[in-house]
C-alpha cells in the first residue's frame, strides 16, 4: 500500500509555523494540492508562495476559524481551487499557562474553543463534503473516501500543574477523534490523531528560548535522548493521511521519543 498523497487535496490548519508548517511543507513536497490556513496572514504569506513550482497546487487562506462563516468560506475556497477535499489536518494549537485556583482565569474556555471546538466544527463540515463527493463520484475508493488527522499532545494523558487548560483541551480532542472515527466509519472516513511530545514545536522552542535549562531536562527524560524535528511529526501525519493507513482509524499515535512511557516530569509537554 502506498504512502503517497500525490494529487490528493488537503486542508492544513496552523500552517504558518512550527509543526503545522512542517506538515504543510511535507504535503507540498509530496505533490498534494494544499490549502494552507492560519490566522497570521503575514507569517503565512512570508513562508509560502503560490507561484512556486510544485507538483501540486498551493493556496493560502487566512481567517479566524472560530467563526462558522470563516469555516464555510474555507471549504468554498478549497472546492473552488481543487474541486474536492480528501484530507483535513487540524494542526492549529495554542498553549497557555493556567492558574488552576484563579476563578477569573479563562484559559480553559479559550483553549477548548481554539484546540477542540475549532477542530470539531471543521471536521464536521469537511466530513459532510467528503460524503457528498463520494455520493457524486461512482469511481471513488471503496475503502477510504477521506482522512482527518488531528494534532494533539501527550499532555492529554499527563498532569502538569500549569497546563490544566491545554491538557483538558487535548484530552477532549483525542476523545473527539475516537468518537468521530466510530461515527464516520460506515461512511469510510478515517479519523486519527498524533500526540506530540519532545518535539521542537513553536511553543516548545519559545519556552526553551526563555528557560534554556528545560531543553536538557527534556532530553534526559526522553528515552531516545533528543528532541524531535517537526518533520518527524509530518511523516506520521502523512502516513495516517495516506492509503497505507487504510485500516487505521480512531487511533492516537504518540511521536515523543518514548517520553510518555516514563513518569511525568515537572515541565510542560508540547
Amino acid at each position: 500500500m502506498s504512502f503517497s498523497i500525490k494529487s490528493k487535496s488537503a486542508i492544513i490548519t496552523g500552517a504558518a509555523n512550527g509543526v503545522g508548517q512542517a506538515i504543510a511543507e511535507k504535503f507540498i513536497s509530496s505533490g498534494a494540492n494544499v490549502m494552507l490556513v492560519d490566522m497570521d496572514e503575514d507569517a503565512l504569506h512570508s513562508r509560502y508562495t503560490t507561484e512556486k513550482k510544485t507538483e501540486g497546487a498551493v493556496r493560502l487562506f487566512t481567517g479566524d476559524l472560530r467563526q462558522k462563516l470563516c469555516q464555510a468560506n474555507l471549504i468554498s475556497a478549497t472546492i473552488d481551487a481543487f474541486d474536492r477535499v480528501d484530507i483535513l489536518v487540524n494542526a492549529h494549537r495554542q498553549v497557555m499557562v493556567t492558574d488552576a485556583l484563579d476563578s477569573e482565569d479563562n484559559s480553559v474556555d479559550t483553549l477548548l474553543e481554539q484546540n477542540f471546538f475549532n477542530s470539531l466544527r471543521l471536521s464536521q463540515i469537511v466530513a459532510r463534503r467528503m460524503i457528498k463527493q463520494a455520493e457524486e463520484d461512482p469511481n471513488v475508493s471503496r475503502t477510504t473516501i477521506g482522512s482527518i488527522v488531528n494534532l494533539s499532545s501527550i499532555a492529554a494523558a499527563r498532569t502538569h500543574p500549569k497546563l490544566l487548560a491545554y491538557s483538558v483541551s487535548t484530552a477532549a480532542l483525542e476523545q473527539m477523534t475516537r468518537s468521530l472515527a466510530v461515527t464516520l466509519a460506515e461512511t469510510r472516513i478515517r479519523v486519527n490523531a498524533v500526540a506530540i511530545g519532545s518535539v521542537m514545536s513553536a511553543s516548545l522552542k519559545a519556552r526553551i528560548d526563555e528557560h534554556g535549562e528545560d531543553e536538557q531536562e527534556l532530553k534526559d527524560h526522553t528515552p531516545l535522548g533528543r528532541i524531535a524535528d517537526p518533520a518527524e511529526v509530518a511523516d506520521t501525519v502523512q502516513f495516517l493521511a495516506s492509503d497505507a493507513a487504510g485500516f487505521v482509524t480512531g487511533q492516537v499515535l504518540s511521536v515523543d521519543g518514548g517520553r510518555s512511557l516514563l513518569d511525568a516530569i515537572n515541565i510542560p509537554t508540547h
